[in-house]
């Protein structure tokens, strides 16, 4: 049912024509958005379109320099984060911040726990009061085991039985499933469609459009700091959230050039990792790219972090143009011409601590050192180039790369290996928790360096960007290959049957 199709549904919240300004720059310039009761309302947008600002309007963080901002029709003016949540408005971050060491039901109630006469918390109350809310939530978890160690799906049912148990009419989910399983994102689905269906005004934030699709019955749209359109979900499409989102159209997410496709530079031959994958073999061309798709847990990631030699297998061969590489040795495999973006670009592709310039050329260090010493003119000149080249958007070589957004620090871990003159690059999830118009940057730069020569092994979970890039898809179901597509042949109908081990293997 669509909530918004009736008139005498007021919002629970809005904001209208919010402005948010630090210093010369404007963050936010028309914040506008209403909530209603027993809806969940999206927000897209690129990164830097406003997204941020507006959440931490809604939350307390901070105040709007102007703008109309109201919950349950009154208007509302917070200093804090706790005038928030007084109002009933809850924030659900992607990476929720728990203590540790307390229990589930301790974090849900510090700082108001139940006392019993004598003063003194009433632990096994707090407990029952606990396993009530995760009942309401349809979810088992043990109030009384410690924080530590809960997966982040499980934190944020944590976050979500805090927010029921203060009473809140509006939760904020930001980018709640970036770090979830599909399994994981699954059951919250459930537990946010059983709070609407409460009477919840869900307000719902995520760069996946099929998430967003699924879930939502509105998506209000923002750019460049503004607020663009409003669309009730089943009026909708893809296509025209994207075109609000960057002023173009879909197609232009996928650019695809030709590239002449030459002779094999990856060769892999029944490679098996017992219990991992099993009979795994296919060829990466010159100019090719290859996707590698499957559901998660299919072991795509596991083949190539075996192919680079950070992991180990038990049998099969690789080999870069023709000859074999050592397993387990990822110094060989870079000797050799191979180059591997991980999907973790945070912890396992950059440095945080360390500056553009630094992390751009750390493939390159005993190259520009000397008895020691690092000549730093030497390291920079090579960063800008491959930075300039990568078009990546910052001040100087020495910001620090935690300051980039996630598209520009998933080009800086391209130019780091870039900058090493590879024949095969590995890229694994080449634009996950990347806005959509960054997304198509990237692409445009994958593509084109197939067009000069270099082999392409792509690992995606999107499959958008596996039928828009792909030269050929290899599909991939509990360790195995269960299909070898032609781009030609790869629908989301072929890829998804052979993904479930609805389809045996063809080439």
């Amino acid at each position: 049912m669509d909530v918004a199709a009736h008139p005498g549904n007021l919002p629970v919240l809005s904001l209208q024509g919010a402005l948010k300004t630090f210093g010369p720059v404007v963050a936010l310039a028309d914040g506008t958005v209403e909530l209603r009761a027993g809806e969940i309302h999206a927000l897209c947008g690129e990164n830097g379109a406003g997204k941020s600002t507006l959440v931490k309007i809604l939350a307390g963080v901070h105040a709007p320099d102007a703008g109309e901002f109201s919950v349950a029709g009154e208007p509302v003016s917070f200093r804090s984060v706790s005038d928030s949540k007084a109002a009933g408005i809850s924030v659900i971050y992607q990476e929720p911040t728990l203590f540790p060491d307390l229990s589930v039901a301790e974090n849900i109630y510090i700082g108001r726990q139940p006392r019993n006469r004598l003063g003194l918390v009433d632990h096994a109350r707090m407990r029952r009061d606990a396993a009530g809310l995760f009942d309401r939530l349809g979810v088992e978890l043990d109030p009384a085991r410690t924080a530590e160690g809960l997966s982040i799906a499980d934190q944020q049912i944590i976050e979500i039985a805090k927010a029921i148990s203060l009473d809140a009419r509006v939760l904020v989910m930001d980018e709640p499933t970036a770090a979830l399983s599909g399994r994981e994102v699954d059951r919250l689905f459930t537990v946010a469609r059983a709070l609407r269906e409460g009477g919840a005004a869900i307000l719902f934030i995520s760069h996946r459009f099929d998430e967003v699709f699924a879930l939502s019955d509105r998506i209000t749209v923002m750019r460049d700091g503004r607020y663009i359109a409003t669309h009730r979900t089943a009026e909708t499409t893809v296509e025209d959230i994207v075109r609000d989102m960057v002023g173009r159209d879909i197609d232009a997410l996928f650019p695809k050039f030709e590239a002449e496709i030459g002779e094999p530079v990856l060769t892999v031959r029944n490679l098996e990792r017992r219990g991992v994958f099993a009979d795994i073999g296919f060829e990466v061309r010159a100019g090719e790219i290859v996707a590698l798709a499957g559901l998660v847990g299919s072991g795509r990631t596991e083949v190539a972090r075996a192919v680079f030699g950070i992991d180990a297998y038990d049998a099969g061969t690789v080999e870069v143009a023709g000859r074999p590489l050592k397993a387990g040795n990822p110094k060989a495999a870079i000797g050799a011409g191979i180059g591997f973006v991980p999907e973790d670009r945070r912890k396992q592709g950059l440095v945080m601590d360390l500056s553009v310039g630094r992390n751009a050329t750390l493939t390159l260090r005993e190259k520009f050192t000397r008895l020691g010493l690092i000549n730093g003119r030497a390291e920079s000149d090579a960063a800008r180039e491959w930075t300039r080249k990568l078009q990546v958007k910052t001040s100087s070589m020495h910001q620090p790369v935690s300051t980039l957004s996630g598209g520009n620090q998933q080009k800086v871990v391209l130019a780091k290996w870039l900058a090493t003159g590879p024949k095969l690059l590995i890229i694994d999830e080449p634009t996950r928790g990347i806005d959509v118009g960054t997304k198509s940057e990237v692409h445009r730069l994958i593509s084109e360096l197939a067009t000069q020569g270099l082999a392409i092994l792509m690992i995606s979970s999107e499959l958008p960007e596996v039928l828009g890039m792909a030269d050929r898809v290899l599909v991939m179901h509990e360790g195995r290959i269960t299909a070898t597509l032609d781009r030609a042949e790869a629908t989301p109908e072929t890829v998804m049957h052979a993904a479930t081990g609805a389809t045996e293997d063809h080439r």
